[in-house]
This record gives C-alpha cells, sequence and structure tokens, in this order.
C-alpha cells in the first residue's frame, strides 16, 4: 500500500465514522424539544449512549481534518489550514453539548434521592441544559460542517482528487445549509423540521460519498500527488539495492 492510498483509507473511515452519532435521533427520544426533560421519567441510558456516540465523532472530525492536511496543504495552505481549525472548533462545540447532556443526566438521576429540592429551579435548569445542547447542536454539527465543505470541497474539485461530482454536492449543498441555518437562528423555521432536514441531505451525501470514494478508491492521480505515491512494501530485513549514484 503507497502512503497516498493509506492516507485516502485512514482520512474515509475517519468520515465515515462522523456517521456513527445517527442513532442518537432514536436514543435522545424527545430531549432536544423536552425541557422538562430533567423530570420526566425514564432511562437515561440512551442519552448517555448518544453521548459518547457524539465524542467519537468529534475525535473523529478531527481525525478527518489531520490526515488530510500533509496533501491538501499541496493545493493551498491556508485553506487546509482553515479546515483544521474549522473541525477542532466543531469537536469544541460537540465536547461542549456533550458536557450539558452529562450534566443534564446527573441531576436528573439525583432528583429522585435529594432532599429540599427545588423543582422549579431544575425545570430552569434543566431547560437551560437544553438550550445550550440545541445551540452547541446548531453551530457545531450544522453550521462547521458547511464551512469544511467549502474548504474541502474547493481544494478536492480544484485538485481533482475525487470525482469532481462528489466535491460538486458539497458546494452546492453548504449554502443551502448555511442558509437553513441562518433561518433556525432568527427563528423563522424550527430546528427540527421538514425544512431543516431537507437542507441536510445535500452535505450529509457529499461527506458520505467522500468517505466511501477514499476509502474503496482512493485518490485519484493529481499534480498535487507528485512524490507521494512511493511503494511502502519493503520485505523486513531486504537490503535496496545500489544504484550507481549510491556507489
Amino acid at each position: 500500500m503507497t502512503a497516498l492510498r493509506r492516507t485516502a483509507l485512514i482520512a474515509g473511515i475517519f468520515y465515515l465514522i462522523t456517521f456513527i452519532s445517527i442513532p442518537t435521533l432514536l436514543l435522545y427520544g424527545n430531549l432536544k424539544t423536552d425541557r422538562n426533560f430533567i423530570t420526566s421519567s425514564g432511562s437515561n441510558t440512551g442519552v448517555l449512549w448518544g453521548a459518547f456516540l457524539e465524542v467519537i465523532v468529534a475525535l473523529a472530525g478531527i481525525g478527518t481534518a489531520v490526515t488530510l492536511f500533509p496533501l491538501l496543504k499541496r493545493q493551498n495552505q491556508g485553506m487546509a489550514l482553515g479546515f483544521v481549525a474549522v473541525r477542532t472548533l466543531e469537536a469544541a462545540m460537540i465536547f461542549t453539548g456533550v458536557l450539558s447532556l452529562l450534566t443534564l443526566v446527573h441531576l436528573r438521576q439525583g432528583l429522585g434521592t435529594a432532599t429540599g429540592l427545588d423543582h422549579a429551579s431544575l425545570v430552569t435548569t434543566g431547560a437551560s441544559l437544553v438550550s445550550n445542547y440545541n445551540g452547541t447542536l446548531l453551530l457545531g454539527q450544522t453550521l462547521m460542517p458547511c464551512i469544511s465543505a467549502v474548504l474541502v470541497g474547493t481544494l478536492m474539485y480544484r485538485s481533482g482528487l475525487v470525482p469532481r461530482a462528489i466535491p460538486l454536492l458539497g458546494l452546492i449543498g453548504a449554502p443551502l445549509l448555511i442558509a437553513s441555518t441562518i433561518a433556525v437562528f432568527f427563528g423563522v423555521i424550527a430546528q427540527i423540521s421538514a425544512w431543516s432536514a431537507i437542507a441536510t441531505i445535500p452535505v450529509a451525501l457529499w461527506e458520505l460519498s467522500l468517505g466511501l470514494w477514499m476509502t474503496f478508491k482512493g485518490f485519484k492521480p493529481s499534480p498535487i500527488t507528485s512524490g507521494m505515491e512511493t511503494a511502502d512494501t519493503r520485505l523486513p530485513g531486504r537490503v535496496p539495492a545500489l544504484s550507481a549514484q549510491n556507489i
């Protein structure tokens, strides 16, 4: 396996891992919309598993940027560095949201055993934590992927590392999702609605198709891959052949 193919494989796997949080749509239940979740009954196991999956997504997102940076900087170092920064910021926002969920769960667990608690204050606190999570979800897992799509989509399109139809999905979908995010930010549409779901599809397809292509196909020949296609297949202990230059 060449170094270039290994880079594509690792980056592709990281991209596919970022989809591991899809089950949170079921694991969280009505947490995202129920501000009284802290006083409701039921198990916290689903929320904890969902939070754990989001931690994995945050780390995988950073992994995509760190893995692709040495290659993408050959096309445009500034945009490649911007991609690393955006992925890091996205991960930080995800961790902030997870912290809100863990705080909410711990307060909910102690609600039934603690005495002298002000339930009204707890409901207010719970609503604040849910709102904080929804805010980090909007900015971290909705807006940041749009910026990533613009940066990486542009780099992939210009370099020709993957079929240009793939980055076009991101470049077309990013403005749609940005518009949806702004509409949610100003209260024009609900954060969980048919419109926001539709706007999410192109960017989701972009990241999925990019991850699948890099994992199973690798990169297409490109000027920026020059010097990165050296095979790393030497057997242990094998002595390289001497050339006239070495003698």
